[in-house]
């Protein structure tokens, strides 16, 4: 149960929670006296701050006089305290110029990038769950001698371009016969459904298409490999400048962990698919140890109205609340937007 605090408790520890998070050192009592804009002593600041540590909204560090906030303050301040803007129209406009509506997945990769670029921590856009790929339309196009450009169009207008080298020369004119031919017995087939038919028709299939088929069917699960990657990932490097979670080795190592293993951070993402809105996990609420010092900042995207993602900030517990919740929020706006456009 989140502690009560009366005016002047809560105006101290916003006070301490954004001088900690501006300077990264301890705050004092009279560092509070000067920010807070209360007319009180530094004796009975030193006693509200005594009050706050037992509440444990604050901490001591051994080596100094001054305090910082434990995840529980960061929580309070987050829930009770935290006043943010939303960026400026013009601003936005800047942000969604960064968006190219031509190709979906190039659109996740774009969302990591700017969540990165904007907050200087790890930006990360978890992929939408996809049941099966399918095939709109297969094309084949003479490039030279034994040369052949396979051209694979998805249902959503994404394209797959595979040079294929071949053990014999194809006119242009077969090429597009057995294009055709792919076509007409495969097209809005899912590639699992493909490679159980073509294993049944294999032998009934002319012999000059058995080469192509198969090179089509090589290039499809390519395009399913990387379709079915669990999330894009952009400025994790970032984090290793970041002092709070570099000085400590094991911590870091932790970290990257989490993001190699990617299944318990998919999960903690997951759980943002299931409401709208900014979700905030501070520290060990996560659940994570590899992200005991940090945050994790998410917020579900969607393409026409239907949620079928999450995107989010990873950064250190000692982060720009203020800044970071907008940026995310607008991106998985313009996300949702660009894709709904597609």
């Amino acid at each position: 149960m989140m502690p009560m605090l009366n005016d002047r408790a809560q105006i101290l520890l916003k006070t301490l929670v954004e001088r900690y998070i501006s300077d990264g050192q301890p705050v004092g009592s009279r560092s509070l006296q000067q920010f807070s804009g209360l007319e009180v002593s530094p004796a009975t600041i030193r006693n509200v701050m005594a009050d706050l540590e037992e509440m444990g909204l604050v901490s001591s560090p051994h080596t100094s006089a001054g305090r910082v906030p434990t995840a529980l303050g960061y929580r309070l301040f987050i829930d009770t305290l935290l006043v943010t803007q939303p960026l400026d129209e013009a601003h936005v406009q800047q942000l969604k110029s960064h968006f190219q509506p031509d190709n979906p997945s190039r659109l996740l990769v774009q969302a990591s990038n700017l969540l990165s670029e904007l907050t200087h921590f790890a930006g990360v856009v978890a992929t939408p769950q996809r049941t099966a790929i399918t095939v709109r339309q297969i094309e084949f196009l003479r490039l030279a001698e034994k040369k052949v450009l396979l051209i694979i169009v998805m249902p959503d207008g994404e394209v797959e371009n595979r040079v294929l080298f071949t053990d014999k020369d194809y006119s242009q004119s077969q090429l597009t016969e057995a294009g055709n031919f792919l076509n007409q017995h495969y097209a809005d087939c899912a590639f699992q459904d493909i490679h159980q038919r073509v294993q049944a028709e294999l032998r009934q299939l002319h012999h000059d298409m058995t080469a192509l088929m198969t090179a089509a069917m090589a290039a499809g699960d390519a395009a399913m490999a990387r379709k079915s990657e669990d999330y894009v990932i952009s400025g994790e490097r970032n984090l290793l400048h970041i002092h709070d979670l570099s000085s400590n080795m094991n911590q870091l190592r932790g970290l990257f962990n989490v993001f190699e293993q990617k299944t318990d951070l998919l999960q903690l993402l997951n759980v943002s698919r299931h409401a709208p809105g900014v979700h905030i996990f501070v520290g060990n609420e996560s659940g994570l140890a590899g992200l005991d010092e940090c945050s994790v900042i998410s917020a579900p995207y969607a393409a026409d109205g239907q949620i079928i993602g999450t995107l989010a900030v990873v950064g250190p517990k000692r982060m720009n609340y203020e800044r970071v919740v907008p940026i995310v929020d607008i991106t998985a706006k313009l996300l949702s937007s660009a894709l709904s456009q597609h």
